[in-house]
């Protein structure tokens, strides 16, 4: 039996070995029926004492296996069949001619590439040419007369477009199969729920989201006003109820990175900051970030607000219009084909056609303490005539250009324009008081996007914005006329390069440059006085970032550094680090904690340097870091947060400390004793932002409470530490939306201890020992206003116009208790050497209606 066993195994040792030797010669055996047909063409030649007339070219890489048949025209139509590009042509009895086809049959199949389907109704088009078609049920498709040179275009949805030549599909038996690859886009996870209202999420890095589609609504609002409904966040507030001052935990606005499909905007707000100057119908959607930035971001010490408008061209065309009792809108997006898309947006405000009760309100709110008011003050015992006339209006354009799956170029455009013209006659005298002023931001950007290979994709975004704020005002007895300019150019150029070393580890890398530069013009002609700075910051800045997701899905980590060079030319020049971070870590299945921590600097800021600068209105100026009077203005910030979401309630605790440096007195809106220093310094943040949020499908309820300490430090100022002008240490928000079928209803309460300001001294108020006269001030930020309390309401009704057209009805009240909230307190001296109380007031009982179609 022994024997028996060795003898298989030896056998089929032997066999192993010749296996490759018989395998080899079966090769060759078949190898040698195969052969090229040049060379078969010279063997034909002489069995059959014929001539063929070709090209060599033609038929140099054919190749063909020997026919079977004996009798030459049977052989030749084999020759023919097996390769249909040729065509053979008989002459006479001894000559044939043979030629390439210059139209050709091709047929093929289409599969997916993963389970290798058919797929049924995919579309065939032959570029540059009208033909097309669409594959039958198994697949299969059939194209007769086609030229050889011609490319195909294979799409179906859900699989990359495929291009193949012609010439490869050249008819067979069978057809050649074409596999399509699925389309896999890496969309960013969101956690998503309902936060607060539909079209809030909060996202894994502590971002909050907002889809201005999906919106649905809040105390106030019947239209998603971007800068008004991120007021609605934790530790998000405008101290002065305006969304041109939006204040991020504390800073000021001009410390809030703003960005428009990647642009920065230095405008944002229409009437002077009581309405968002951004389209929300076309814009896509918004992210919000209070801390943890992103290393791609530079500037915005406070915090960033993207927005982003429509990418994707539709299908077909879709728009809207609608009305309210400030202004009239419309927008759409244009499909030219599937490569071009056109989409723009328009507003104009109807307030020097027509006043109405909220226009009424809303100019009392802004002028209330402006030049334009005060010169039409009761106390001035005049008789005026008053002719004003505002208006404002908004446009943005975007071209969407798709030059292939891979690759894809968009273009945009927005204008924001902000114009008062106004005059006031006293009736006795006849003479007149003439003003003017025009607030405008234009911008230009540019966006491409390619995907080079499955994990390596890059982003080119360059743009051109232009801020310009003009004023005149002309004086009579004696004649004086006052010219004021401040103008912002910035030009930049941002690289992003993404790469996927796996489905776990990105690594994003790029660079960026900007170049900003700021002109201040101040002319008066009585006293004679004249005066233009200019100034020019370039910036240079790389930046590296990995983003991590554990195998388990629970950790996922962002771990950043930004390197900026920034010149002032002629003036200083710094290299700045800028580590950031941004942790989160899933303790179990509803429970997560969040580790944020980021260092920024800016090189712009916000000066208010007279008070009735720009006629009291704008009283804010841009202006440049130059390193002395004011230097980089820099921050630090970190953060814990724990997150605990469950289908119908989320709580969230976040506790945050910042600290920014390079603060100067002139830029943080001083109206005391150090309101012309200019003195230099910090502040420091330190607070908890609490929210419970209880949801269903048909109503949202949440208190959401914020807690925190704002200090200045100024070396310079005794005491050189005391409250910060935005130190309001408690922010209550109880609010709640319900839907029923085609209704929503919100309302809601916001609470806020007041703001801190400063009176004059109570035993000398005035100091006479200098001329003119000045306020004793007492210690700076030593007094606090009354606390603030505004109850808002709004209701949104929606019905179908028609198959194709849907229909909004809108209607909110503002502070409907009409309650008088004092928003800040200042003084001044009078011509008679006296002080006067200046006291700005909130929106009182602000109604407002509005109507909208879409399709």
């Amino acid at each position: 039996m022994l024997k028996t066993h060795l003898k298989k195994k030896v056998s089929l040792f032997i066999l192993l070995l010749l296996l490759p030797f018989l395998y080899g010669i079966h090769a060759q055996d078949n190898a040698s029926d195969v052969v090229s047909l040049a060379i078969y063409l010279q063997a034909l030649e002489n069995d059959f004492e014929i001539k063929f007339s070709y090209l060599d070219e033609d038929i140099d890489s054919l190749k063909i296996s020997k026919p079977k048949a004996i009798d030459l025209d049977k052989i030749l139509q084999d020759i023919q069949k097996q390769v249909p590009v040729i065509k053979i042509d008989k002459i006479d009895n001894r000559y044939y001619t043979i030629s390439k086809r210059s139209l050709i049959t091709i047929c093929g199949t289409v599969l997916d590439n993963f389970e290798k389907n058919t797929v049924a109704g995919a579309s065939i088009e032959i570029l540059d040419s009208d033909t097309a078609l669409i594959t039958d049920v198994d697949g299969s498709f059939t194209l007769t007369d086609i030229p050889r040179k011609a490319i195909l275009q294979i799409k179906y949805l859900g699989f990359r477009t495929k291009f193949i030549n012609a010439e490869d599909l050249i008819r067979s038996s069978p057809c050649k199969s074409i596999l399509l690859a699925p389309r896999v886009e890496e969309l960013e996870e969101v956690i998503v729920y309902q936060f607060l209202t539909t079209g809030l999420a909060k996202k894994d890095d502590g971002s909050i989201q907002l889809n201005t589609n999906e919106f649905g609504i809040l105390p106030g609002l019947i239209e998603p006003d971007v800068l008004q409904t991120v007021q609605a966040l934790p530790g998000i507030k405008s101290i002065n109820e305006t969304v041109s001052d939006i204040n991020i935990r504390g800073g000021t606005n001009d410390q809030n990175l703003i960005l428009w499909d990647g642009i920065k905007v230095y405008q944002s707000g229409h009437f002077f900051g009581l309405i968002s100057a951004f389209n929300p119908y076309l814009t896509e959607k918004v992210t919000i970030i209070k801390n943890g930035t992103s290393a791609q971001y530079g500037d915005g010490v406070s915090g960033v607000i993207s927005m982003e408008s429509i990418n994707k061209i539709s299908d077909k065309p879709f728009g809207g219009a609608g009305f309210n009792l400030i202004n009239g809108d419309a927008y759409g997006q244009i499909p030219v084909n599937d490569k071009w898309g056109f989409q723009f947006s328009a507003r104009r405000s109807a307030t020097d056609f027509f006043n109405t009760p909220t226009y009424d309100q809303f100019f009392d709110r802004v002028f209330q303490d402006s030049e334009l008011k005060v010169n039409n003050s009761p106390s001035t015992n005049r008789e005026i005539i008053r002719d004003e006339n505002f208006y404002f209006y908004d446009f943005t354009a975007k071209i969407l250009y798709d030059i292939n799956d891979n690759q894809k170029i968009r273009l945009s455009f927005l204008n924001i324009n902000n114009n008062l013209d106004y005059q006031e006659t006293d009736i006795n005298s006849d003479e007149s008081v003439f003003s003017f002023l025009d607030q405008t931001n234009l911008s230009f950007g540019g966006n491409l996007e390619s995907k080079w290979t499955e994990r390596l994709s890059s982003v080119v975004n360059t743009y051109y914005t232009k801020y310009n704020l003009d004023s005149q005002s002309v004086f009579p007895d004696p004649l004086q006329q006052l010219d004021q300019n401040n103008q912002v150019f910035e030009t930049a150029l941002k690289i992003n390069t993404n790469y996927m070393i796996s489905d776990r580890i990105h690594i994003l890398n790029g660079y960026q440059f900007n170049e900003v530069g700021i002109i201040n013009f101040t002319n008066v002609t009585q006293p004679p006085f004249s005066q233009n700075t200019k100034g020019v910051i370039r910036n240079h800045a790389i930046f590296n970032e990995i983003d991590y997701i554990s195998s388990d899905q629970k950790l996922k980590a962002r771990v950043g550094v930004r390197l900026n060079y920034i010149q002032n030319l002629g003036t200083f020049d710094e290299y700045i680090l800028e580590p950031r971070l941004n942790i989160n870590y899933a303790l179990g299945k509803h429970f997560a904690v969040e580790l944020l921590g980021e260092y920024k600097n800016q090189t712009t800021n916000q000066v208010v340097d007279l008070e009735q600068n720009f006629l009291g209105i704008e009283k804010r100026r841009w202006i440049l870091s130059n390193g002395s009077t004011l230097p980089i203005t820099k921050s630090k910030q970190g953060s814990i947060g724990f997150n605990y979401d469950r289908p119908k309630i989320y709580i969230g605790l976040e506790g945050f400390y910042k600290k920014v440096n390079g603060v100067s007195t002139a830029t943080q809106g001083f109206q005391n004793q150090n309101q012309f220093n200019g003195e230099i310094g910090e502040y420091t943040i330190k607070g908890v932002e609490f929210l419970i949020n209880k949801k269903t499908n048909d109503y949202s309820a949440w208190l959401s409470y914020t807690y925190n300490t704002n200090n200045y430090t100024f070396d310079a100022i005794i005491p050189d530490t005391f409250p910060n002008n935005l130190d309001v240490r408690h922010n209550v928000t109880f609010a709640g939306t319900y839907i029923y079928n085609n209704f929503k209803l919100s309302l809601g309460l916001n609470y806020r201890s007041g703001r801190p300001f400063t009176q004059p001294d109570a035993n000398t108020p005035i100091n006479t020992s200098v001329f003119p006269n000045r306020i004793n001030y007492a210690e700076p930020n030593s007094s606090q206003l009354p606390e603030y309390l505004r109850a808002d309401a709004s209701a949104i009704y929606s019905f179908d116009l028609s198959s194709n057209i849907k229909a909004t009805f809108g209607a909110s009240v503002l502070n409907f208790t009409d309650r008088e909230n004092i928003l800040n307190t200042y003084y001044r001296i009078t011509d008679s050497d006296g002080i006067e109380t200046v006291e700005n007031v909130s929106l009182g009982i602000t109604p407002n209606f509005s109507f909208r179609v879409s399709f």
